[in-house]
């Protein structure tokens, strides 16, 4: 089974790529965050056309959102609230006897301080509620995507010293995201896969001229799998020429194939 996480960052706005996207990599499963769009709006008949007819989805309007859109039958669904709020930041459907889950961690504004910034705060409380509910509901037979807005290791960033107190790679998050994975009983499947020295990104600023050139990355987006899960993981692709779309995402699709 392929699995693909993206930040689509508007669904329906780039719903040409997504349709690209899925008839290129021929993915099983397809999660999205950012969405931006309720779910009355979802471009539902036109996936189920092109052979993704099953989907599950959360979204409110011109913030957040999350879909798992699938060609192979949704056994179950159901979502959680996390760190008080209910705003359509995680859905989880079982398929093919996998609970995914796809998650979309809030950025956390612009001041690592949770004293003077509440969005910081509320960012740092997600990851450590996420990191409570796995330890007390260890996963099995699970896999956990999405931008997750946290690049936890210096091969993750274009510069560790000059990005470690920026938002996204600050220590404390580093360590949260960190204790989430352990903790909770993860193993990240991408690093896991390139091995700790790979440097690798799926965000590129929309702020660079040139990303490219400039190639100013950071590995915000994540796939991790359950302990049972681990010695299935049989390829990983980052598919970085999606930032060189015409009017792309900043965030670029990250695929993982499991062996049956």
């Amino acid at each position: 089974m392929k699995i693909t996480t993206w930040n689509i960052n508007s669904v329906r706005l780039r719903l040409p790529m997504v349709l690209e996207v899925l008839k290129t990599l021929q993915t099983d499963v397809l999660c999205l965050q950012e969405t931006k769009t309720q779910d009355e709006f979802f471009p539902h008949e036109a996936l189920a056309d092109a052979g993704w007819g099953h989907i599950a989805f959360r979204g409110e309007k011109s913030y957040n959102g999350v879909a798992i859109i699938s060609r192979l039958p949704i056994e179950t669904q159901y979502h959680k609230l996390w760190a008080g709020k209910d705003d359509c930041r995680h859905i989880c459907a079982r398929i093919n006897g996998v609970d995914i889950h796809d998650f979309y961690i809030p950025a956390g504004g612009d001041i690592a301080d949770r004293n003077e910034n509440p969005k910081f705060g509320h960012k740092i409380d997600f990851v450590d509620e996420m990191r409570d509910w796995f330890a007390a509901n260890p996963p099995r037979s699970s896999v956990l995507v999405g931008d997750l807005n946290i690049a936890p290791l210096a091969e993750d960033v274009w510069s560790t010293r000059q990005l470690r107190k920026v938002v996204s790679h600050t220590d404390i998050e580093r360590e949260k995201l960190t204790s989430a994975i352990h903790d909770g009983g993860w193993v990240d499947a991408v690093r896991n896969f390139y091995g700790p020295d790979e440097v690798l990104y799926s965000w590129w600023s929309y702020r660079a001229r040139d990303w490219q050139a400039s190639n100013r990355g950071r590995r915000l987006d994540h796939i991790w799998v359950s302990a049972d899960l681990k010695d299935k993981v049989r390829h990983v692709d980052i598919m970085a020429e999606a930032r060189g779309f015409e009017k792309p995402s900043d965030h670029v699709p990250m695929t993982i194939e499991l062996a049956d």
